[in-house]
């Protein structure tokens, strides 16, 4: 007969406490709430914290482009036929303006019956336009969007921080080393290689995401406190609100049709969606959500196109805020907008929000370069705003992040590239370690995709 010991009924549940303090989203968890506590406490010494944010912001930006490069050039590079590039991104597109659409309408429909400006009458008089950052007064252009496309040189794009001229750049690269077959072959090879690396040194990276989640919230708590939560709390409250509901409404139908479990999805990215929560920063988790979504089993060539062109094309969450918030500003002013006038923001809103990609505070850039171009509502009136932008950017970002891997899935399983039995596997286990040699699996995985296209 076996007896059992105190220090040996505790033995599990140490085990299971160290193995929970060595997951990467409870060690957010607690640098959360740490940093909510110090911004309370010591708002002093919070706001001095800010740098811990910034550095882990940099650490990842560091690492973002050369991750766009290695999974799209690779992806591409390894298609048996290269029209499906062409249809994934064009699917893709698609999908986003669809998505922007909606969002914009929804954030337009809740603000017209939930009213959260009205009352306030605010004078034109009593408005500080110094209050409004000189980043605002950057409007987008459609040439501008364009030269950010056009990178100096062929390296640069590869080494800058531009997403969206590595995007290009990583494309082009791709399809010539696709034409150029067995000439291309060593190449490709290396590539994948240093995609093993980069991905080592994003995994180190992230281990410092508790840190930045620490100074991120220790400085938000300790500057804006609780006289913005005051002056501004309906439209918070409001705009969190219309945020909960659109993940549980709108991408959890998505996530139906698709046959797979909206909350198993957010387990499964609870970490990443926890860092970019805390730091407002979709770029911050960029480099984790493309391996992430790869283990869920969909093909690289998806993941590499549709992540890093959402990330600047599909902002659900932007696209709702752009709409509540003119309405705010507008009701605010006591300045009664027509549908028609509305619907044109809209409009203008499609243009330029999708201007701005990689441009930090994007979503205020667009809201200032529509209240200009439409003209109904004065700039200064973004002075109203810009106290809680911070705190609104943290529901926006949210969105986005879920939004674009919700995206993903959907443009894996419409081009049959998606492996639905392993991802409803992986999302039931919650297991979110990928595989330790992610290059063989990549090409195996192209293989089979190569064998697919070839068949049909």
């Amino acid at each position: 007969m076996t007896s059992t010991t105190p220090t040996d009924a505790g033995r599990p549940q140490r085990s299971r406490l160290n193995r929970l303090i060595r997951e990467l989203w409870f060690q957010v968890v607690l640098g959360a709430v740490l940093g909510i506590a110090v911004g309370i406490i010591a708002p002093g010494l919070g706001e001095e914290l800010k740098p811990l944010n910034d550095w882990f912001i940099d650490l990842v930006k560091m690492i973002v482009v050369p991750v766009v490069f290695c999974v799209v050039t690779t992806g591409i590079a390894s298609m048996d036929n290269l029209r499906k590039a062409g249809r994934i991104g064009v699917k893709a597109i698609g999908y986003f303006l669809v998505l922007s659409l909606l969002s914009m309408l929804i954030g337009l429909v809740v603000a017209n019956i939930f009213q959260p400006g009205a009352g306030l009458n605010v004078a034109p008089s009593s408005l500080n336009a110094a209050d409004v950052p000189e980043t605002a007064t950057e409007h987008a252009t459609f040439t501008g969007f364009v030269s950010s496309l056009i990178p100096t040189s062929l390296l640069g794009a590869i080494t800058g921080d531009a997403i969206l001229a590595a995007l290009m750049v990583s494309i082009v690269f791709g399809v010539a080393l696709n034409m150029a077959g067995e000439d291309g072959a060593p190449l490709t090879h290396g590539i994948r290689s240093l995609s093993d690396v980069v991905f080592r040194i994003v995994g180190w990276v992230m281990r410092l995401a508790p840190f930045g989640t620490f100074g991120a919230l220790a400085t938000v708590v300790a500057t804006y406190g609780a006289e913005s939560l005051k002056q501004l709390g309906y439209l918070i409250v409001l705009f969190t609100a219309t945020c909960v509901v659109y993940v549980l409404v709108v991408l959890g139908a998505i996530m139906r049709a698709c046959r797979l479990s909206l909350f198993g999805l957010m387990r499964f990215l609870k970490a990443e969606l926890l860092v970019a929560l805390s730091t407002c920063s979709s770029e911050a988790v960029l480099p984790q959500l493309v391996r992430k979504l790869e283990t869920l089993g969909v093909g690289r060539p998806v993941v590499g196109i549709v992540i890093p062109s959402g990330f600047s094309f599909n902002l659900d969450g932007s696209a709702v805020y752009l709409t509540m918030a003119s309405l705010f500003l507008g009701q605010a002013m006591g300045i009664d907008l027509s549908w028609q006038q509305q619907l044109v923001m809209v409009g203008v809103m499609m243009l330029t929000s999708k201007g701005t990609a990689g441009i930090a505070g994007g979503a205020f850039i667009v809201l200032a370069s529509t209240v200009t171009a439409v003209g109904h509502i004065p700039l200064a009136a973004l002075s109203l705003i810009v106290g809680i932008d911070r705190i609104l950017n943290e529901g926006r970002v949210f969105i986005n992040v879920l939004g674009n891997a919700v995206a993903t899935i959907v443009i894996g399983k419409w081009e049959n590239d998606f492996d639905v039995d392993k991802a409803r596997k992986v999302l039931q286990t919650g297991k979110d370690t990928p595989p330790p040699a992610p290059a063989a699996d990549t090409r195996t995985k192209d293989s089979d995709t190569a064998k697919v296209s070839a068949d049909t």
